[in-house]
Protein backbone atom coordinates (compact mmCIF):
# COMPACT_ATOMS: atom_id res chain seq x y z
CA UNK A 1 0.00 0.00 0.00
CA UNK A 2 1.39 3.22 -1.24
CA UNK A 3 2.60 5.23 2.21
CA UNK A 4 0.92 8.71 2.55
CA UNK A 5 3.15 9.90 4.78
CA UNK A 6 1.77 14.09 4.55
CA UNK A 7 5.09 15.54 6.23
CA UNK A 8 7.81 13.85 3.53
CA UNK A 9 5.28 14.91 0.80
CA UNK A 10 5.24 18.53 2.45
CA UNK A 11 8.63 18.86 2.42
CA UNK A 12 9.09 17.96 -1.25
CA UNK A 13 6.47 20.24 -2.48
CA UNK A 14 7.52 23.37 -0.20
CA UNK A 15 11.40 22.90 -0.48
CA UNK A 16 12.80 26.28 -0.84
CA UNK A 17 16.41 26.63 -2.44
CA UNK A 18 17.08 29.58 -0.87
CA UNK A 19 16.63 28.28 2.40
CA UNK A 20 19.43 26.23 4.25
CA UNK A 21 18.82 22.18 4.84
CA UNK A 22 20.28 20.21 8.17
CA UNK A 23 19.87 17.32 9.51
CA UNK A 24 19.69 16.52 13.03
CA UNK A 25 23.20 15.24 13.52
CA UNK A 26 24.35 18.63 11.82
CA UNK A 27 22.52 20.23 13.86
CA UNK A 28 23.78 18.62 17.01
CA UNK A 29 27.53 18.88 15.26
CA UNK A 30 27.19 22.34 15.42
CA UNK A 31 25.81 22.77 18.72
CA UNK A 32 28.68 21.38 20.03
CA UNK A 33 31.00 24.04 18.28
CA UNK A 34 29.46 26.92 18.64
CA UNK A 35 26.32 26.87 21.14
CA UNK A 36 26.24 29.12 24.06
CA UNK A 37 26.31 26.06 26.33
CA UNK A 38 29.26 24.35 25.08
CA UNK A 39 31.44 28.20 25.92
CA UNK A 40 30.09 27.90 29.11
CA UNK A 41 31.02 24.60 29.60
CA UNK A 42 34.56 25.17 27.89
CA UNK A 43 35.25 28.13 30.32
CA UNK A 44 34.46 25.57 33.41
CA UNK A 45 36.39 22.74 32.08
CA UNK A 46 39.22 24.85 31.62
CA UNK A 47 38.62 25.99 35.38
CA UNK A 48 39.47 22.18 36.21
CA UNK A 49 42.30 22.59 33.76
CA UNK A 50 44.08 24.51 34.88
CA UNK A 51 43.34 23.46 38.88
CA UNK A 52 44.67 20.23 38.23
CA UNK A 53 47.75 21.57 36.44
CA UNK A 54 48.45 23.79 39.18
CA UNK A 55 48.20 21.09 41.85
CA UNK A 56 50.90 18.48 40.10
CA UNK A 57 52.79 21.84 39.82
CA UNK A 58 52.49 22.14 43.96
CA UNK A 59 54.85 18.57 43.73
CA UNK A 60 57.70 19.82 41.48
CA UNK A 61 60.31 21.60 42.78
CA UNK A 62 60.03 25.66 42.99
CA UNK A 63 63.04 28.09 42.30
CA UNK A 64 62.54 31.01 43.38
CA UNK A 65 64.38 34.75 43.63
CA UNK A 66 63.63 37.04 46.28
CA UNK A 67 65.33 40.26 46.69
CA UNK A 68 65.08 44.13 48.41
CA UNK A 69 66.64 46.93 46.09
CA UNK A 70 68.48 49.33 47.55
CA UNK A 71 66.85 50.47 50.58
CA UNK A 72 68.05 53.97 51.99
CA UNK A 73 66.81 55.44 55.61
CA UNK A 74 68.14 58.58 56.63
CA UNK A 75 66.74 59.02 60.03
CA UNK A 76 66.46 59.27 63.96
CA UNK A 77 65.46 56.22 65.70
CA UNK A 78 65.11 54.83 69.10
CA UNK A 79 67.20 51.69 70.24
CA UNK A 80 67.74 50.49 74.04
CA UNK A 81 71.68 50.21 74.77
CA UNK A 82 73.64 47.47 76.97
CA UNK A 83 72.51 49.25 80.15
CA UNK A 84 68.78 48.83 79.17
CA UNK A 85 68.15 52.76 78.37
CA UNK A 86 66.59 54.12 75.18
CA UNK A 87 68.82 55.96 72.79
CA UNK A 88 68.33 58.13 69.95
CA UNK A 89 70.48 57.40 67.45
CA UNK A 90 70.96 58.69 63.68
CA UNK A 91 71.04 56.30 60.98
CA UNK A 92 72.04 57.07 57.40
CA UNK A 93 72.67 53.53 55.86
CA UNK A 94 71.74 51.57 52.22
CA UNK A 95 70.77 48.38 52.59
CA UNK A 96 70.69 45.37 49.23
CA UNK A 97 70.11 41.84 50.01
CA UNK A 98 69.00 38.78 47.38
CA UNK A 99 68.24 34.76 48.04
CA UNK A 100 67.73 32.21 45.44
CA UNK A 101 65.79 29.12 47.01
CA UNK A 102 64.78 26.00 46.03
CA UNK A 103 61.95 24.46 47.43
CA UNK A 104 60.23 21.06 47.38
CA UNK A 105 56.92 19.63 49.06
CA UNK A 106 57.43 16.37 50.62
CA UNK A 107 54.08 14.36 49.87
CA UNK A 108 55.28 11.60 52.39
CA UNK A 109 55.46 14.05 55.57
CA UNK A 110 53.40 16.82 54.84
CA UNK A 111 56.67 18.87 54.85
CA UNK A 112 58.48 21.37 52.93
CA UNK A 113 62.00 21.26 52.27
CA UNK A 114 64.10 24.26 51.09
CA UNK A 115 67.72 25.03 49.90
CA UNK A 116 68.85 28.48 49.74
CA UNK A 117 71.70 31.10 49.43
CA UNK A 118 71.87 34.81 50.25
CA UNK A 119 73.95 37.69 50.61
CA UNK A 120 73.83 41.19 51.84
CA UNK A 121 75.68 44.16 51.43
CA UNK A 122 75.16 47.53 54.36
CA UNK A 123 76.84 50.96 53.23
CA UNK A 124 76.93 53.16 56.55
CA UNK A 125 77.15 57.19 55.15
CA UNK A 126 78.51 59.84 57.37
CA UNK A 127 81.79 60.17 59.10
CA UNK A 128 82.22 57.04 59.67
CA UNK A 129 81.26 55.30 56.49
CA UNK A 130 81.57 51.97 55.93
CA UNK A 131 80.89 49.03 54.03
CA UNK A 132 79.44 45.30 55.25
CA UNK A 133 78.98 42.41 53.90
CA UNK A 134 77.42 39.03 54.59
CA UNK A 135 77.02 35.61 53.16
CA UNK A 136 74.77 32.35 53.78
CA UNK A 137 76.38 30.42 50.80
CA UNK A 138 74.39 26.91 51.60
CA UNK A 139 71.22 26.47 54.07
CA UNK A 140 68.90 23.58 54.41
CA UNK A 141 65.13 24.52 55.59
CA UNK A 142 62.85 21.94 56.51
CA UNK A 143 59.31 23.03 57.92
CA UNK A 144 55.93 20.92 59.01
CA UNK A 145 53.10 23.09 60.39
CA UNK A 146 51.60 19.90 61.63
CA UNK A 147 52.76 16.16 62.41
CA UNK A 148 49.84 14.31 62.51
CA UNK A 149 48.02 15.78 59.24
CA UNK A 150 49.54 15.27 55.90
CA UNK A 151 47.25 17.52 53.49
CA UNK A 152 49.81 16.54 50.38
CA UNK A 153 48.26 12.91 51.34
CA UNK A 154 44.74 13.97 51.55
CA UNK A 155 45.87 15.89 47.99
CA UNK A 156 47.02 13.43 46.26
CA UNK A 157 43.73 11.01 46.84
CA UNK A 158 41.36 13.82 45.75
CA UNK A 159 42.65 16.27 43.44
CA UNK A 160 43.18 13.79 41.04
CA UNK A 161 39.38 12.48 41.57
CA UNK A 162 38.15 16.17 40.78
CA UNK A 163 39.89 16.27 37.38
CA UNK A 164 38.78 12.99 36.33
CA UNK A 165 35.25 14.10 37.64
CA UNK A 166 35.14 17.66 35.94
CA UNK A 167 36.68 15.46 32.63
CA UNK A 168 33.14 13.47 32.49
CA UNK A 169 31.19 16.00 33.14
CA UNK A 170 32.26 17.77 30.65
CA UNK A 171 31.41 14.45 28.28
CA UNK A 172 28.29 13.75 30.00
CA UNK A 173 27.41 18.14 29.08
CA UNK A 174 28.43 17.65 25.91
CA UNK A 175 25.50 14.86 25.49
CA UNK A 176 23.23 17.41 27.45
CA UNK A 177 24.19 19.54 24.32
CA UNK A 178 22.52 16.95 21.69
CA UNK A 179 19.73 16.85 24.36
CA UNK A 180 18.86 20.75 24.55
CA UNK A 181 19.38 20.84 20.27
CA UNK A 182 17.16 17.74 20.25
CA UNK A 183 14.33 19.79 21.48
CA UNK A 184 15.13 22.80 19.77
CA UNK A 185 15.26 20.96 16.22
CA UNK A 186 12.04 19.09 17.31
CA UNK A 187 10.28 22.42 18.27
CA UNK A 188 11.57 23.64 14.75
CA UNK A 189 10.49 20.55 12.70
CA UNK A 190 6.95 20.50 14.06
CA UNK A 191 6.33 24.08 13.66
CA UNK A 192 7.47 23.92 9.99
CA UNK A 193 5.15 20.85 9.49
CA UNK A 194 2.57 22.25 11.37
CA UNK A 195 2.76 25.57 9.25
CA UNK A 196 2.51 23.42 5.79
CA UNK A 197 -0.66 21.25 7.19
CA UNK A 198 -2.16 24.87 7.77
CA UNK A 199 -1.49 26.02 4.07
CA UNK A 200 -2.35 22.52 2.94
CA UNK A 201 -5.56 22.28 5.02
CA UNK A 202 -6.57 26.20 3.80
CA UNK A 203 -6.06 25.30 0.19
CA UNK A 204 -8.42 22.32 0.40
CA UNK A 205 -10.52 24.05 2.74
CA UNK A 206 -10.61 26.88 0.01
CA UNK A 207 -11.26 24.57 -2.71
CA UNK A 208 -14.27 22.56 -1.09
CA UNK A 209 -15.57 25.73 -0.20
CA UNK A 210 -15.75 27.17 -4.13
CA UNK A 211 -17.44 23.74 -4.75
CA UNK A 212 -19.98 23.80 -1.87
CA UNK A 213 -21.24 27.10 -3.13
CA UNK A 214 -21.87 25.88 -6.30
CA UNK A 215 -23.39 22.53 -4.92
CA UNK A 216 -25.61 25.47 -2.90
CA UNK A 217 -26.95 26.93 -5.51
CA UNK A 218 -28.14 24.27 -7.38
CA UNK A 219 -29.62 23.53 -4.11
CA UNK A 220 -27.83 20.28 -2.99
CA UNK A 221 -26.58 21.19 0.03
CA UNK A 222 -27.96 23.58 2.88
CA UNK A 223 -27.03 27.13 3.57
CA UNK A 224 -25.92 25.67 7.13
CA UNK A 225 -23.27 23.14 5.50
CA UNK A 226 -22.13 26.11 3.52
CA UNK A 227 -21.83 28.53 6.17
CA UNK A 228 -19.79 25.67 8.04
CA UNK A 229 -17.48 24.99 5.15
CA UNK A 230 -16.73 29.08 5.39
CA UNK A 231 -16.32 28.99 8.90
CA UNK A 232 -13.99 26.44 8.37
CA UNK A 233 -11.97 28.14 5.89
CA UNK A 234 -11.81 30.91 8.50
CA UNK A 235 -10.32 28.96 11.30
CA UNK A 236 -7.86 27.61 8.59
CA UNK A 237 -6.51 31.18 8.07
CA UNK A 238 -6.49 31.83 11.20
CA UNK A 239 -4.37 28.57 11.95
CA UNK A 240 -2.12 29.61 9.11
CA UNK A 241 -1.29 32.84 10.99
CA UNK A 242 -0.88 31.30 14.34
CA UNK A 243 1.45 29.05 12.92
CA UNK A 244 3.84 30.94 10.71
CA UNK A 245 4.66 33.38 14.06
CA UNK A 246 5.54 29.97 15.99
CA UNK A 247 7.55 28.64 13.22
CA UNK A 248 9.33 32.35 12.72
CA UNK A 249 10.20 32.05 16.79
CA UNK A 250 11.39 28.26 16.78
CA UNK A 251 13.66 29.24 13.92
CA UNK A 252 15.09 32.01 15.79
CA UNK A 253 15.91 29.87 18.83
CA UNK A 254 17.74 27.24 17.08
CA UNK A 255 19.54 29.76 14.45
CA UNK A 256 20.68 31.51 17.70
CA UNK A 257 21.59 28.44 19.62
CA UNK A 258 23.18 27.41 16.55
CA UNK A 259 24.87 30.22 16.00
CA UNK A 260 23.61 30.62 12.42
CA UNK A 261 23.67 33.70 9.74
CA UNK A 262 20.33 32.84 9.12
CA UNK A 263 16.98 32.30 10.04
CA UNK A 264 15.72 30.56 6.85
CA UNK A 265 16.56 27.07 8.28
CA UNK A 266 14.53 23.79 6.43
CA UNK A 267 14.91 20.85 8.78
CA UNK A 268 14.90 17.17 7.61
CA UNK A 269 13.08 14.96 8.93
CA UNK A 270 15.56 12.24 11.14
CA UNK A 271 15.58 8.72 10.41
CA UNK A 272 14.91 6.14 12.78
CA UNK A 273 17.90 4.17 14.44
CA UNK A 274 19.35 1.07 13.30
CA UNK A 275 17.90 -1.52 16.25
CA UNK A 276 20.08 -2.50 19.04
CA UNK A 277 19.66 -3.88 22.27
CA UNK A 278 20.21 -2.52 25.80
CA UNK A 279 20.23 -4.24 28.96
CA UNK A 280 19.92 -2.90 32.36
CA UNK A 281 22.87 -5.06 33.14
CA UNK A 282 24.77 -3.63 30.65
CA UNK A 283 23.62 0.07 31.10
CA UNK A 284 24.52 -0.33 34.83
CA UNK A 285 27.80 -1.34 33.81
CA UNK A 286 28.77 1.03 31.53
CA UNK A 287 27.17 3.73 33.86
CA UNK A 288 29.19 2.84 36.93
CA UNK A 289 32.53 2.76 34.83
CA UNK A 290 31.78 5.77 32.84
CA UNK A 291 29.66 8.16 34.78
CA UNK A 292 30.92 10.93 37.01
CA UNK A 293 28.73 10.66 39.76
CA UNK A 294 30.45 7.44 40.47
CA UNK A 295 33.56 9.67 41.19
CA UNK A 296 31.86 12.12 42.70
CA UNK A 297 30.73 9.96 45.49
CA UNK A 298 33.98 8.66 45.83
CA UNK A 299 35.44 11.66 46.01
CA UNK A 300 32.21 13.23 48.61
CA UNK A 301 33.78 10.03 51.15
CA UNK A 302 37.48 11.24 50.81
CA UNK A 303 36.68 15.00 51.75
CA UNK A 304 34.55 14.00 54.46
CA UNK A 305 37.37 11.41 55.59
CA UNK A 306 39.64 14.36 54.97
CA UNK A 307 37.76 16.81 57.47
CA UNK A 308 37.94 14.02 60.11
CA UNK A 309 41.41 13.75 60.21
CA UNK A 310 42.35 17.19 59.98
CA UNK A 311 40.02 18.02 62.85
CA UNK A 312 41.99 15.08 64.78
CA UNK A 313 45.61 15.79 63.97
CA UNK A 314 45.06 19.42 65.18
CA UNK A 315 42.55 19.17 67.98
CA UNK A 316 44.09 17.55 70.77
CA UNK A 317 47.74 17.42 70.04
CA UNK A 318 49.89 20.06 68.25
CA UNK A 319 53.18 19.58 67.17
CA UNK A 320 54.70 21.57 64.37
CA UNK A 321 58.82 21.34 63.52
CA UNK A 322 60.98 23.55 61.79
CA UNK A 323 64.81 22.95 61.66
CA UNK A 324 67.66 24.56 59.79
CA UNK A 325 71.35 24.32 59.03
CA UNK A 326 74.22 25.68 57.15
CA UNK A 327 77.36 27.88 56.56
CA UNK A 328 77.64 31.72 56.76
CA UNK A 329 80.45 34.09 56.99
CA UNK A 330 80.70 38.55 57.61
CA UNK A 331 82.72 40.98 56.98
CA UNK A 332 84.44 44.19 55.12
CA UNK A 333 85.90 42.44 52.17
CA UNK A 334 83.52 40.82 49.91
CA UNK A 335 86.09 38.47 48.91
CA UNK A 336 87.26 37.68 52.14
CA UNK A 337 83.56 35.88 52.60
CA UNK A 338 83.96 32.71 51.12
CA UNK A 339 86.73 30.64 53.70
CA UNK A 340 86.36 30.11 57.36
CA UNK A 341 82.87 29.51 57.06
CA UNK A 342 81.02 29.75 60.41
CA UNK A 343 77.75 27.37 61.09
CA UNK A 344 74.81 27.74 61.85
CA UNK A 345 71.42 25.51 62.57
CA UNK A 346 68.54 25.37 64.94
CA UNK A 347 65.82 22.96 65.72
CA UNK A 348 62.50 24.02 67.08
CA UNK A 349 59.72 21.72 68.09
CA UNK A 350 56.38 23.32 68.64
CA UNK A 351 54.11 21.86 71.36
CA UNK A 352 50.20 22.81 71.87
CA UNK A 353 48.08 21.03 74.42
CA UNK A 354 44.76 22.55 75.08
CA UNK A 355 44.00 22.06 78.87
CA UNK A 356 40.39 23.11 79.37
CA UNK A 357 38.43 24.37 76.33
CA UNK A 358 34.91 23.68 77.78
CA UNK A 359 34.19 20.81 75.14
CA UNK A 360 35.54 23.23 71.88
CA UNK A 361 38.05 20.37 70.40
CA UNK A 362 34.76 17.60 71.15
CA UNK A 363 32.11 19.43 69.56
CA UNK A 364 34.72 19.83 66.56
CA UNK A 365 35.17 16.38 66.31
CA UNK A 366 31.73 15.17 67.25
CA UNK A 367 31.09 18.11 64.20
CA UNK A 368 32.65 16.78 61.77
CA UNK A 369 31.90 13.13 62.32
CA UNK A 370 28.22 13.35 61.84
CA UNK A 371 28.92 14.94 59.00
CA UNK A 372 30.93 12.21 57.53
CA UNK A 373 27.92 10.28 58.31
CA UNK A 374 25.85 12.39 56.82
CA UNK A 375 27.30 12.34 53.62
CA UNK A 376 27.51 8.69 53.48
CA UNK A 377 23.77 8.43 54.42
CA UNK A 378 23.27 11.43 51.48
CA UNK A 379 25.35 9.14 49.02
CA UNK A 380 24.20 6.06 49.77
CA UNK A 381 20.29 7.48 48.47
CA UNK A 382 21.68 9.18 45.33
CA UNK A 383 23.53 5.80 44.47
CA UNK A 384 20.03 4.46 44.72
CA UNK A 385 18.58 7.08 42.72
CA UNK A 386 21.17 6.25 40.27
CA UNK A 387 20.57 3.37 39.63
CA UNK A 388 16.78 3.52 39.81
CA UNK A 389 17.03 6.46 37.11
CA UNK A 390 18.46 3.91 34.91
CA UNK A 391 16.74 1.10 35.25
CA UNK A 392 13.17 3.04 34.28
CA UNK A 393 14.78 4.57 31.21
CA UNK A 394 16.25 1.48 30.06
CA UNK A 395 12.72 -0.38 30.72
CA UNK A 396 10.93 3.03 28.77
CA UNK A 397 13.87 2.69 25.99
CA UNK A 398 12.43 -0.54 25.41
CA UNK A 399 9.17 0.39 24.14
CA UNK A 400 9.49 3.67 22.44
CA UNK A 401 10.15 1.84 19.44
CA UNK A 402 7.20 0.13 19.53
CA UNK A 403 5.28 3.42 20.31
CA UNK A 404 7.07 4.90 17.61
CA UNK A 405 5.91 2.10 14.90
CA UNK A 406 2.36 2.46 16.24
CA UNK A 407 2.06 6.34 15.52
CA UNK A 408 3.44 5.57 12.73
CA UNK A 409 1.12 3.46 11.32
CA UNK A 410 -1.74 5.58 13.22
CA UNK A 411 -0.78 8.29 10.89
CA UNK A 412 -0.70 6.71 7.69
CA UNK A 413 -4.23 5.06 7.95
CA UNK A 414 -5.28 8.87 9.22
CA UNK A 415 -4.28 10.34 6.15
CA UNK A 416 -5.58 7.33 4.06
CA UNK A 417 -8.87 7.75 6.12
CA UNK A 418 -8.67 12.09 5.18
CA UNK A 419 -8.39 11.09 1.60
CA UNK A 420 -11.23 8.62 1.10
CA UNK A 421 -13.45 11.07 3.27
CA UNK A 422 -12.63 13.97 1.11
CA UNK A 423 -13.63 12.21 -1.85
CA UNK A 424 -16.71 11.33 -0.05
CA UNK A 425 -17.53 14.88 0.39
CA UNK A 426 -16.94 16.12 -3.23
CA UNK A 427 -19.01 13.22 -4.24
CA UNK A 428 -21.67 14.52 -1.88
CA UNK A 429 -22.20 11.32 0.55
CA UNK A 430 -20.76 12.87 3.74
CA UNK A 431 -21.48 16.18 5.70
CA UNK A 432 -19.08 18.15 6.31
CA UNK A 433 -18.92 17.34 10.32
CA UNK A 434 -17.61 13.88 8.91
CA UNK A 435 -14.94 15.43 6.71
CA UNK A 436 -13.47 18.05 9.60
CA UNK A 437 -13.53 14.81 12.11
CA UNK A 438 -11.03 12.79 9.52
CA UNK A 439 -9.02 15.98 8.85
CA UNK A 440 -8.94 16.77 12.84
CA UNK A 441 -7.58 13.03 13.16
CA UNK A 442 -5.37 13.34 10.39
CA UNK A 443 -3.48 16.33 11.83
CA UNK A 444 -3.56 14.89 14.90
CA UNK A 445 -1.92 12.06 13.72
CA UNK A 446 1.13 13.43 11.99
CA UNK A 447 1.32 15.64 15.27
CA UNK A 448 1.73 12.73 17.55
CA UNK A 449 3.94 11.06 14.86
CA UNK A 450 6.63 13.58 15.17
CA UNK A 451 5.90 13.72 19.05
CA UNK A 452 6.56 10.24 19.09
CA UNK A 453 9.87 10.65 17.02
CA UNK A 454 10.85 13.16 19.14
CA UNK A 455 10.47 11.22 22.54
CA UNK A 456 12.75 8.36 20.60
CA UNK A 457 15.60 10.86 20.27
CA UNK A 458 15.26 12.40 23.32
CA UNK A 459 15.56 8.94 24.99
CA UNK A 460 18.10 7.92 23.16
CA UNK A 461 20.32 10.73 23.87
CA UNK A 462 19.44 10.92 27.57
CA UNK A 463 20.51 6.91 27.20
CA UNK A 464 24.19 8.14 26.00
CA UNK A 465 24.08 11.01 28.89
CA UNK A 466 23.17 8.31 31.42
CA UNK A 467 25.58 5.70 30.31
CA UNK A 468 28.20 7.69 28.44
CA UNK A 469 28.32 4.76 25.96
CA UNK A 470 27.56 4.42 22.34
CA UNK A 471 25.07 1.11 21.80
CA UNK A 472 25.62 1.49 18.41
CA UNK A 473 28.91 1.01 17.90
CA UNK A 474 29.63 -0.47 21.07
CA UNK A 475 32.24 1.95 22.66
CA UNK A 476 32.29 4.08 25.35
CA UNK A 477 31.61 8.30 24.68
CA UNK A 478 34.75 10.10 24.43
CA UNK A 479 35.35 13.75 23.21
CA UNK A 480 38.93 15.21 21.88
CA UNK A 481 41.35 16.41 24.96
CA UNK A 482 41.42 20.28 24.85
CA UNK A 483 44.92 21.62 25.29
CA UNK A 484 44.38 25.36 26.55
CA UNK A 485 47.38 27.79 26.14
Amino acid sequence: MKKLLIPFCLFLSFTIFSQRQITLEEAITIAQKNSPDYKTLLNQNEASYWRFVNYKASFLPQLRLDATLPQYSNAVNRMTNDNGQDIFVRSNQSRIDGSLSLNQNIPLTGGTISFSTQVERVSVFGDNASTGYAVVPFSINYRQNSLFYNQYKWNKKIEPLIYEEAKRDFIENMEQISYNTSLKYFALLKAQVQTLIAKSNLSNQDTLFQISKGRFKMGKIAENDLLQIELSVLNSKNDVTTNEINFKRTSQNLSRYLSLDTESILLNIPEELSTFTVTVEKALEEAKENRKAVIEFRRKRLEAEQDVAEVKGSNRLQLSLNANFGISQQGAVFNDLFQDYNQQQNVSLSLGIPILDWGVSKSKRKLVEANKDLVNTNIEQDEQEFEQEIYLHVLNWQNQRNFLETAKKAQEIAVRRYEITKKRFVLGKITITDLNIALQEKDSSVLQYLNSLEKFWIDYFTLRRLTLYDFIKNKKIEVEDIVYN
